[in-house]
């Protein structure tokens, strides 16, 4: 018994990681948040967006959801996106299998601070990056990514040619329409953006809206909760 417990001291001393740790378990969902910073979101609403999304994640339902949601944990990952390569990491891959995990995810999201505030909406590359990130990811049972925006693509290709050449197949993409800054927003989502199993667009009305849509859509995704009307496939075109 003393050679086998000084065998695993001189293990935990050789491999420090090893020590306490344990079977990290199925992962039933990977999910991306992705949040837009173009320059038709100002400052104000720049906040809004931030501490919407931090205090959705935050919300009594949505922590029940993905600890009590089904067997296996979540993975989170956040970005925020605006022009052409204009993508920066706000939270990488986190494995939110505990309380301890959510905080840290909610605090990271929280204090982040903006990247970008001049560039236009390249929504295109915004989605390829996402798919990217997917693909590095963790192996999980579902993949979504959560599009957030104001706007319509007005830089470089659009979002069903990263469709077409970024590894989203089997991927579900859903999006949240912020009105009031374009018309024309709603429906851009509706049909080139969203796709995928299951695949919806929240709206909010206004960024004065966007923690209680935003708080909504997660409940939604991480239940993996489907109502009439939800798209099947990728968007038309």
């Amino acid at each position: 018994m003393r050679r086998a417990a000084l065998c695993l001291a001189l293990w935990a001393l050789l491999w420090p990681g090893l020590a306490g740790a344990q079977p990290a378990g199925p992962c039933r969902l990977a999910l991306v948040l992705a949040l837009d910073v173009s320059s038709s979101v100002d400052a104000a609403e720049y906040v809004l967006q931030r501490d919407g999304l931090a205090a959705a994640l935050d919300a009594p339902e949505v922590r029940h959801a993905i600890l009590q949601g089904g067997p296996g944990h979540v993975a989170l990952a956040a970005y925020e996106w605006s022009g052409r390569f204009k993508q920066k990491m706000l939270l990488n891959w986190t494995a939110l299998r505990g309380p301890a995990d959510i905080d840290r995810a909610v605090a990271a999201l929280a204090r982040a601070e903006r990247s970008q505030s001049e560039f236009p909406t390249a929504l295109g590359y915004g989605l390829g990056y996402g798919a990217n990130l997917l693909a590095r990811g963790p192996t999980c049972a579902r993949r979504v990514i959560d599009v957030s925006g104001d706007g319509i693509n007005n830089e470089g290709f659009g979002p069903r040619m990263a469709w077409r050449h970024f590894p989203l197949a089997g991927v579900t993409v859903n999006g949240l329409a912020v009105l009031g800054h374009d018309p024309e927003v709603l429906a851009h989502y509706r049909q080139q953006v969203i796709g995928g199993p299951g695949a919806f667009v929240e709206v909010a009305q206004g960024f004065a809206g966007y923690r209680a849509a935003m708080t909504r859509k997660l409940f939604r995704e991480i239940n993996d909760i489907v109502i009439g009307g939800a798209v099947a496939g990728r968007p038309r075109g």
